[in-house]
């Protein structure tokens, strides 16, 4: 990138350790956007795909809980696709500037722009700040109580990254921020926030406790060597007995969730295939625990990445039950 100070001549094209080979980015993006998009993390799209989830599950819910699916819905549907990518961008763009130092010292993210040197700090907060910019104005299309929502989900997302400095449960504080769309969704929709909505949160945050112990397992070593916490160093040993607890959490707020929404305007085969859900994923998140070995990076990085599939199994259901 011979025409931008903030990326020495070459690196653009030098890829992340741990991205997915021959990803679009490394392939397909112009040199001078690849240190920004590798910042955002659109090199490994499974980021979006945790943090999308939970609003589609949102939305979904709210139309089977008033029986009102409007065209409106399609517009919170995209929009929310196209936030959830920015935000995940901004988020890790946030994360990257305030671990830097850590992330040089640890293998498998001292490749990543900012401790690599293809990305300026000052570079990096202009790219967050765009990002961040371009997401508001998508949220600003809906509804107010939405919007109020949208904002103060920026408190959970700038503390995430600190969290690990100060508590084992910093998945906690990720699960917190990544399933704020659950809420958000939901409010888009009806116009306020309802019990159900907090519900499936609840069930969001324990899926992410969930898959964030697996990722966190990748780095046990590392984190210790420079202190940082996590909930896969705190569990060590006795990780599986903490994920079947997690994956109960999951279900059971899920399954509640879907029983408030329901029970008042629901048809008894909508309420059914919607229950299912819950029941299906829990399923997929028990296969994950049969095939768990947290001293295999290789295996721990594959059941990280399935639970994409987990979260789109509910939603399908969901989606089942609205044609109901």
């Amino acid at each position: 990138m011979q025409d931008d100070p903030t990326v020495p001549d070459g690196t653009e094209n030098e890829p992340v350790a741990d991205a997915v080979a021959g990803n679009w980015v490394d392939r397909f993006a112009p040199g001078f956007t690849r240190p920004y998009l590798r910042l955002s993390r659109a090199d490994r799209p499974i980021g979006t795909w945790l943090l999308l989830l939970p609003c589609w599950w949102g939305l979904m819910l709210a139309m089977l809980s008033d029986q009102q699916p409007r065209w409106f819905d399609l517009w919170i549907f995209i929009g929310c696709a196209m936030g959830a990518w920015l935000m995940r961008g901004a988020g890790c763009t946030w994360n990257d500037i305030t671990d830097r130092d850590f992330d040089a010292q640890v293998a498998r993210t001292r490749s990543r722009p900012i401790p690599s040197g293809q990305v300026s700090v000052k570079g990096a907060v202009a790219w967050m700040a765009a990002q961040a910019l371009i997401a508001f104005g998508i949220l600003l299309s809906f509804n107010t109580a939405a919007i109020a929502l949208g904002i103060l989900a920026l408190l959970p997302v700038a503390v995430y990254p600190f969290a690990k400095r100060f508590t084992w449960w910093p998945q906690v504080f990720l699960g917190i921020a990544f399933n704020w769309g659950a809420l958000l969704a939901w409010t888009a929709h009806t116009g306020s926030l309802g019990a159900p909505a907090v519900l499936l949160y609840v069930a969001g945050i324990a899926w992410t406790l969930f898959y964030d112990t697996i990722y966190a397992h990748l780095d046990t070593e590392d984190d210790a060597l420079i202190g940082i916490k996590s909930t896969a160093r705190l569990f060590g040993d006795e990780t599986a007995q903490w994920m079947r607890r997690f994956l109960t959490a999951t279900v059971g707020m899920m399954g509640l969730a879907v029983i408030f929404a329901l029970r008042d305007n629901g048809s008894f085969l909508a309420m059914v295939l919607a229950i299912a859900g819950p029941w299906a994923m829990g399923w997929h998140m028990a296969w994950q625990l049969r095939g768990l070995d947290i001293n295999d990076n290789d295996k721990l990085l594959k059941l990280f990445h399935v639970n994409r599939d987990t979260g789109i199994i509910p939603l399908l259901f969901f989606a089942a039950a609205l044609l109901a």
